[in-house]
């Protein structure tokens, strides 16, 4: 199988040298080819450039984009997008002045849908993943990582993975998988927290590697939930498992999560809305990667994670949905740029990169994904016809993807 796609008003996100992501004054750069062609056979990108220098290529398919941006997939590294059921009383609750704490301690959250998801068969909890799965391709997402979490058994931690699996098997877009058993203590733990600690090192880890379930080990690190001592425990016992480490920090307190990260090298870093300059001290020079999650704090009414201080210190930033059902019911990338644009004062450029180059890095895949570059994996958005790439984020509202490709075939 051979493409071409010809008379693209704008070939954006092309690096002739691969990069594994972009940093500070790097971010505000996007490379450019203005009435472009790229030449696609079977899942890799072959060959690009002016439409000047397309010649005598002959190929199965070819899509004229006149008008049209083409672009990489977006790189959507923070998900939950496997669970069961919603938290739609929850929203009700909130809009009627509860905080997210306040619903947590009523047996709500991350409780609430570990005790629905319990209650799922696996194929039931599958047949309803895949239905957002399907939703968020048609979006432009080609990558994907997903947690578990919701499970907070050893046996439904362990259906939750064996999900993604099945997902991994039967969808075409990029899909790691991320074991975070540590994301509450379930209710019948709560007065033996180390205990659960211990059923997460001693009968989860193993279970996870022996079936080879998980890419990434995750820990919501933060008051009331997992403490520096915990999160450190955790994850060094995953370290010895072979799996990555990454963690949730920082959403609601700074107090040292971020250092911790980085002393374990952990891939990213992912919330951020409370960050202070230990923190930002921390991140420099290391290779862990911030991300920030601007539609959760969209849905809970929280602090923007301060883009403009990360960038502006000589960092990176990534952007991600955290798709879930009680903070971010929405597996929009689109979205998630505009309101880093809108809210965090992110330029388009920024915003973009964050969302492909750097969001492939903090899944650990910016080789071979999230940006235009030969012998890279042909996942690829045909936009509808826009003015510029500027549109994208300004257009908050409309959905302007024409076509999605994924492994170089035409998905939508």
């Amino acid at each position: 199988m051979s493409l071409l796609i010809i008379n693209i008003k704008s070939l954006i996100q092309v690096r002739n040298q691969n990069v594994l992501k972009v940093s500070g004054e790097e971010m505000k750069h996007l490379p450019t080819i203005e009435n472009a062609f790229l030449y696609i056979e079977n899942d890799k990108i072959v060959d690009y450039g002016n439409m000047e220098n397309c010649k005598n290529i002959k190929v199965s398919k070819t899509i004229d984009a006149s008008g049209k941006i083409v672009m990489p997939t977006w790189c959507d590294s923070h998900t939950h997008i496997v669970y069961a059921g919603n938290r739609e009383q929850e929203f009700v609750d909130r809009i009627k002045g509860l905080s997210y704490t306040e619903i947590a301690n009523r047996g709500g959250g991350i409780l609430n849908s570990a005790k629905t998801l319990q209650n799922t068969s696996e194929d039931d909890l599958y047949q309803q993943s895949i239905q957002r799965i399907k939703n968020v391709i048609k979006l432009g997402t080609g990558a994907l990582e997903i947690k578990s979490g919701y499970g907070l058994t050893v046996e439904s931690e362990l259906k939750m993975l064996r999900v993604i699996k099945r997902i991994k098997e039967h969808y075409p877009l990029k899909i790691k998988a991320t074991f975070l058993g540590a994301h509450a203590f379930p209710e019948s733990y709560l007065k033996d927290k180390q205990g659960y600690i211990d059923l997460i090192i001693n009968k989860m880890l193993p279970k996870i590697a022996n079936e080879n379930l998980a890419d990434f080990i995750d820990v919501f690190c933060e008051k009331g939930y997992f403490s520096l001592d915990d999160t450190d425990a955790i994850l060094t016992a995953g370290k010895q498992y072979g799996l990555i480490l990454k963690i949730h920090v920082n959403q609601f307190n700074a107090f040292g999560g971020v250092a911790l990260g980085v002393k374990h090298n952990a891939l990213s870093v992912d919330h951020l809305e409370e960050l202070n300059q230990d923190d930002i001290d921390a991140l420099k020079g290391s290779d862990t990667m911030p991300v920030a999650l601007p539609s959760c704090s969209y849905f809970l009414s929280i602090p923007y994670t301060p883009a403009r201080q990360i960038i502006d210190s000589g960092l990176p930033l990534a952007l991600a949905t955290d798709y879930n059902p009680g903070s971010t019911p929405s597996g929009n990338m689109n979205f998630v740029v505009s309101t880093a644009c809108i809210k965090m004062k992110m330029t388009p450029e920024e915003a973009i990169n964050a969302a492909t180059i750097n969001g492939a890095y903090a899944m650990g895949i910016s080789n071979e994904y999230g940006s235009i570059t030969k012998g890279k994996i042909a996942n690829l958005i045909i936009t509808k016809p826009v003015p510029s790439y500027n549109y994208l984020p300004y257009s908050f509202g409309e959905n302007n993807i024409e076509t999605v490709i994924i492994n170089g075939e035409v998905i939508t």
